[in-house]
């Protein structure tokens, strides 16, 4: 019974990694299909960049990584200063209402992102910062997430090492950025990862605060091209688009998936 409940458990496993899987191989596969067969059933094995090439060609691609990349760079950048300063805070330090403070903290993963547009946005109106690539990262400078992440990795280093710091003459502010931040490169590699992929992806919020090509990222410029006049049903010119936008997080999730399944455990979230 136990090997028939592993099989049946590892076929389930598989099938739905197939469903998870199937969207993102239709891309690719129409990506490289010519575009005079991209509304015809059945497979062919004719392929092409051409697809690839109009779509970098018609639409300032090149504009929208770069503002993408400074977008998702600049905001994981500060995250990993103000979440691992209060990481420490609340693993560490003792202070009034330490764990009312942070169950305030956590009640902020549970508030819908969609709720706040309009405050954020009326905010933004108020500092001048609409149609700015700063407008667009200021509301993500802190992360409950990577807070809460962090703080449960920094409570499993043996406090002693900190203690033999103390005697050291070593202050907090040293110990945090010499001891704590060096142990916890792994997991915060797998923030990085979850930071940089959900900004990547993020499309509703810079759609709303963003006019002008000089300031869209990649999810926003997507979808101008993607309903543009010209595309119309060309779903091989689509999806050349679509694989342009998620190689980059593909590539980075292949190459550090080990480590970043591995942090989520040793941090203690399974």
């Amino acid at each position: 019974m136990a090997t028939l409940g592993k099989i049946s458990y590892s076929a389930l496993i598989y099938i739905i990694a197939v469903i998870w899987a199937i969207p993102l191989l239709w891309v690719i596969y129409m990506a490289f299909r010519p575009e005079d067969l991209s509304l015809s059933a059945g497979f062919t094995f004719r392929f092409t960049l051409e697809n690839l090439k109009y779509v970098w060609g018609a639409a300032p691609f090149t504009t929208y990584f770069t503002n993408t990349l400074i977008i998702v760079v600049g905001i994981f950048g500060v995250q990993l200063i103000t979440v691992t300063m209060a990481a420490y805070a609340f693993a560490r330090l003792h202070f009034t209402c330490k764990n009312v403070v942070f169950l305030i903290f956590l009640v902020q993963i549970m508030i819908p992102v969609d709720v706040l547009i309009f405050p954020l946005y009326t905010v933004l109106k108020d500092l001048s910062l609409l149609d700015t690539k700063l407008g667009i990262m200021i509301p993500y400078f802190g992360s409950a997430f990577g807070i809460f992440l962090l703080r449960q990795y920094f409570m499993t280093i043996p406090a002693d090492l900190e203690e033999a710091a103390e005697m050291e003459g070593a202050s907090k502010w040293r110990i945090l950025w010499t001891i704590y931040f060096p142990l916890a490169r792994p997991v915060l590699l797998s923030f990085g990862l979850v930071s940089v992929s959900y900004h990547w992806n993020n499309f509703v919020w810079p759609l709303i605060v963003t006019n002008s090509v000089e300031n869209r990222p990649l999810t926003v410029g997507l979808a101008l091209f993607a309903k543009a006049a010209e595309t119309g049903a060309q779903w091989s010119v689509t999806s050349a688009a679509t694989l342009l936008v998620i190689v980059p997080l593909l590539l980075g999730f292949l190459f550090f998936q080990r480590k970043f399944i591995n942090s989520f455990v040793s941090s203690g979230i399974k």
